[in-house]
């Protein structure tokens, strides 16, 4: 092998994470997952599932099965009539293994796709916590994080960009303007802005943003308290907002509580299971996994449990770790499932983020419920079916939300 070929399978910095892969949507990031990496160029990478860990001990050396591929790549690398990259022709490589396998939830990510899902499952990005989106043709700030760089300097929604960098913006498309806000954690962007008839310069530095993905609040009826909390996805940050949600309603002496994971694509196995530990106590199995034929039990990690009544919103996009926390309610805490029933998302996997930043992911396990019931293809059915009506869908108001009405009804009674 080539000196610089060797360097490449030493110098491979490798991650792996514990998620469960949510519904399969092609390369969209926000299949959130858990996976494990298969690099066969770079070496194989062994780890356990449920930590979520860094390691650097790749193997040197390269299985004689792999010869033949190592060869070719090196045989094309210098005698192809045209310069290629080495890039490309590897991308390629790995693009195929994984496609070799025939699994739809096993997949290849490459260049921004890959960074964003990266994001996702982590929970947090670079940036200044903003979001920008066109209004009457212009690029407007249309959020700004209360706790992020840009609130600090004074950025305000409503806000027209005008320049990134002195480089004016007014006529970049959506894509080329997100190019110029990114940049590494602790550089500088400079923003000026037009606010009414007055523009102003701002000067902000790059910081890691949590992203929220829980929400909370409280509804109050016929004289009871009952707490609601969203998920959105399971994110590497999820359980920690999760019990400080759970814990601001408690303090409020909610009645009773609803858990919505309408459209959570699922995200980190730990997370799903911390959270669930926070309801069940030690003797209460929380979901099964199967390796290689074997069933496996997994209880909770504490004694911490709650008694009040439980009601778990799905609806057709609530997949894998959102699943097995509405499962893992239904069955071992005697929630009340209401909505539609969920995607069916019966599989784990495990990721790996390559050098090059590309990500790949492949499936190496089966779960169940705490009962051993699989729902892969089939989904949760709820125990009390309410299609979301289409008003909703268009006014996005409460008091046409069915599902959550539904949801209320219930809960007022208990």
């Amino acid at each position: 092998m080539k000196k610089e070929t060797k360097e490449e399978t030493t110098s491979l910095e490798e991650e792996y994470r514990e998620v469960i892969v949510e519904k399969q949507t092609g390369f969209n990031y926000r299949e959130v997952i858990i996976i494990m990496a298969i690099s066969i160029l770079f070496g194989f990478l062994i780890g356990n599932v449920v930590n979520f860990v860094r390691k650097n001990n790749l193997k040197t050396e390269i299985p004689e099965e792999l010869e033949e591929l190592v060869s070719t790549y090196e045989d094309i690398e210098e005698n192809y009539y045209q310069k290629i990259s080495k890039e490309e022709l590897l991308d390629a490589a790995i693009a195929g293994m994984i496609g070799a396998l025939g699994d739809p939830y096993s997949n290849y990510i490459a260049g921004e796709a890959s960074k964003e899902f990266n994001q996702m499952v982590d929970g947090e990005y670079v940036g200044i916590g903003t979001s920008v989106g066109y209004q009457d043709n212009h690029a407007v700030f249309l959020e700004i994080n209360d706790k992020g760089p840009a609130a600090e300097a004074g950025l305000k929604v409503g806000d027209i960009l005008v320049a990134i960098n002195n480089e004016n913006v007014e006529e970049k498309s959506f894509t080329e303007i997100t190019s110029l806000m990114q940049g590494e954690k602790g550089t500088k962007i400079k923003l000026k802005i037009r606010r009414k008839d007055e523009e102003k310069e701002f000067t902000i530095t790059r910081q890691t943003i949590p992203i929220e993905s829980v929400h909370e609040k409280v509804y109050e009826e016929d004289g009871k308290k009952i707490g609601y909390i969203k998920v959105d996805v399971f994110a590497a940050n999820t359980k920690g907002q999760f019990e400080k949600a759970l814990k601001n309603l408690e303090k409020k002496k909610i009645d009773s509580l609803i858990l919505d994971v309408r459209d959570n694509p699922g995200g980190h196995l730990n997370q799903a299971t911390e959270i669930l530990s926070l309801f069940l106590d030690k003797k209460k199995v929380m979901y099964q996994i199967e390796t290689k034929g074997k069933k496996q039990k997994t209880y909770a990690l504490n004694n911490e449990k709650r008694t009040y009544p439980i009601a778990v919103i799905i609806n057709q996009d609530s997949a894998s770790a959102a699943e097995i926390v509405a499962s893992s309610l239904k069955e071992s805490y005697k929630a009340t499932l209401v909505g539609v029933t969920s995607y069916g998302k019966g599989t784990v996997q495990r990721s790996l983020t390559l050098k090059s930043g590309s990500t790949i992911k492949y499936t190496t396990e089966k779960w169940y419920t705490a009962k051993g019931n699989y729902i892969g293809e089939k989904g949760i059915t709820p125990d009390v079916v309410v299609e979301q009506s289409e008003i909703f869908k268009e006014s996005q108001k409460e008091q046409d939300d069915t599902q959550l009405q539904k949801a209320l009804e219930i809960l007022k009674q208990k």
